[in-house]
């Protein structure tokens, strides 16, 4: 099956390939691509581009097609380009060869390069073996593909040494000695996620990104040809005094770098440091680092940063995200709805119609999971339908974490606004008080909004309807009947496997599956659960309140 996979993916991007990528590529000069807007001013000291933006045109470097967007890679290669001393670079996921190779010049011109990365993606694709591919998730498999797709030049459905050695991102650093480390560097097994996604060079320029350093996250899909890549932002800031503060986040978690102390600081291991306030040129500017320590109060907390902006809000709010499950916050939020505050929202749609999504909070409406609601749950009593999914090319998600309050302060960052986010990730939160650098998150929101599906969807309104009418009257919340299963929830991180087969719809080769993702990395949250092959939303519904971790 796995055969059959690579060579169907294989002869797709052949044909597309031999098809000169007509759906993207014009060769006539009347049918060139062009922007079809107006590119919008920049600040100075703090520029915004978007790799779905409509104000400029790229050629992507991989598949050579013409299409629309911020060259999102080619601005980081430029700024490594231009580095004369130190590049240190935090991001989840490398998989861009090009963004290496630039690195790999710089490491040999002299220039001092760092590399974190977080453990799951720590290891070379072509040092997988097939046996070990065809145990991987359904996701992961799909990220495989898409690494044959890159590198198999020669399109024989595998990657030989010299092509890995052009196309491996990870190879072309090993190769040419470049420093990396991984969240296990601190003698765990990994603590939530590293989840970074920003670049320090020469302790002056910065680059802040919602995108991880793979094709799917800044270029597109290869087997999808509409494909654009996930709707991503970045922003490249000129600030010795705000380079600071990232280079101290960066070496807290560097520690020796790879070596035996094992002194990286991960996760609440590190240092607690609160906001920090910069002034740049005109712009007021506010970083937190996540994770915030439990034993701290939420209010010091990233997610208490979002809470107290949102506070400041008189006239309006947009939003993407990715996910949203931070009840404080759209508690928030309806208050100030309740204060004529204008609110529209979009979320990714494999997170916006979850039970555990404020978005449904947001719409008015709550959904059952074995008769109980989630806990804390609150549909508001003034629902609003302005908020929704957008429609993006096929395999395309909703990637952003930003926030635009009223028109001139942004909010985002490489931060979900979650409770995993805020407590156990190594996260970005970057605030900007400045109208230039919202009119460019503005213009992105209303682009996605414009095509977008608001409201409550009809199949959800259904499932809503079906599932209450199966309880009758018995609906409680999911907090009432905590106490008296307690003593029935499974631990994910320590049951046997006996013990997980007794949770509802996981059999056998599940429960191996759920042994095997804990072996590699300790589950954390319901959402980690989401990743484990042979998991989906009705799946994850069923065993939500039947287990812990």
């Amino acid at each position: 099956m796995h055969q059959v996979i690579r060579i169907s993916l294989r002869l797709g991007l052949t044909l597309l390939l031999a098809l000169g990528l007509d759906a993207c590529v014009k060769t006539s000069s009347e049918s060139v691509l062009k922007p079809r807007l107006e590119p919008l001013p920049q600040d100075p000291l703090i520029q915004v581009y978007f790799n779905h933006s409509e104000a400029s045109v790229y050629t992507e470097p991989y598949r050579h097609i013409s299409r629309f967007g911020d060259n999102l890679e080619q601005i980081i290669i430029d700024t490594i380009t231009q580095s004369t001393s130190t590049i240190d670079l935090a991001v989840q996921e490398f998989r861009l060869p090009n963004i290496a190779q630039a690195l790999v010049e710089r490491h040999q011109a002299g220039v001092k390069v760092r590399v974190i990365l977080e453990n799951n993606y720590r290891r070379p694709w072509s040092q997988f073996t097939l046996t070990e591919i065809q145990q991987l998730p359904e996701q992961e498999q799909d990220r495989y593909q898409e690494f044959i797709l890159l590198a198999d030049f020669n399109q024989d459905g595998k990657v030989s040494p010299e092509e890995s050695q052009q196309r491996d991102a990870l190879i072309i650093l090993e190769n040419a000695g470049i420093p990396i480390i991984d969240d296990t560097e601190d003698g765990s097994k990994g603590t939530g996620l590293m989840h970074h996604k920003f670049l320090v060079v020469d302790k002056k320029t910065l680059i802040v990104t919602s995108a991880n350093f793979t094709t799917s996250d800044v270029h597109g899909d290869f087997k999808t040809i509409e494909s654009l890549g996930n709707a991503n932002n970045l922003l490249k800031i000129e600030s010795s005094k705000l380079a600071k503060l990232f280079s101290e986040e960066f070496n807290l978690m560097w520690g020796d770098g790879v070596g035996e102390k094992k002194d990286s600081l991960f996760g609440i291991k590190k240092i607690f440091r609160g906001v920090q306030n910069i002034i740049l040129g005109n712009t007021q500017v506010k970083v937190q680092f996540s994770p915030t320590s439990q034993k701290q109060p939420w209010e010091n907390s990233t997610n208490g940063l979002i809470n107290q902006k949102l506070q400041q809000i008189t006239q309006s709010f947009d939003f993407a995200l990715f996910v949203f499950s931070a009840q404080d916050i759209v508690n928030t939020l309806e208050i100030k709805h309740q204060n004529n505050v204008s609110i529209r929202g979009l979320i990714d749609p494999s997170f916006a119609y979850r039970s555990y999504s404020e978005g449904l909070d947001m719409m008015g409406i709550a959904l059952v999971n074995k008769c109980r609601y989630e806990a804390e749950n609150n549909p508001w009593k003034q629902p609003i339908s302005t908020v929704g999914s957008p429609n993006l090319p096929e395999g395309d998600r909703l990637h952003h974490k930003f926030g635009i309050i009223d028109g001139k302060i942004v909010i985002t960052g490489s931060h979900n606004w979650t409770e995993g986010a805020n407590t156990q990730n190594d996260e970005t939160l970057i605030v900007l008080e400045n109208p230039t650098v919202a009119s460019h998150f503005q213009r992105e929101f209303e682009r996605l909004y414009q095509n977008s599906a608001l409201g409550i969807p009809n199949w959800l309104l259904a499932k809503a309807e079906k599932d209450l009418k199966a309880c009758g009257n018995s609906v409680v919340t999911k907090t009432a009947s905590v106490k008296a299963n307690s003593t029935t929830k499974i631990n994910l991180n320590t049951a046997t496997q006996q013990e997980l087969e007794t949770l509802p719809g996981v059999g056998a080769k599940l429960a191996q599956n759920i042994i095997a993702a804990r072996q590699k990395k300790p589950f954390t949250s319901l959402e980690d659960l989401d990743q484990v092959s042979g998991f989906g939303p009705k799946l994850l519904e069923k065993i939500s309140d039947r287990v812990i971790w």
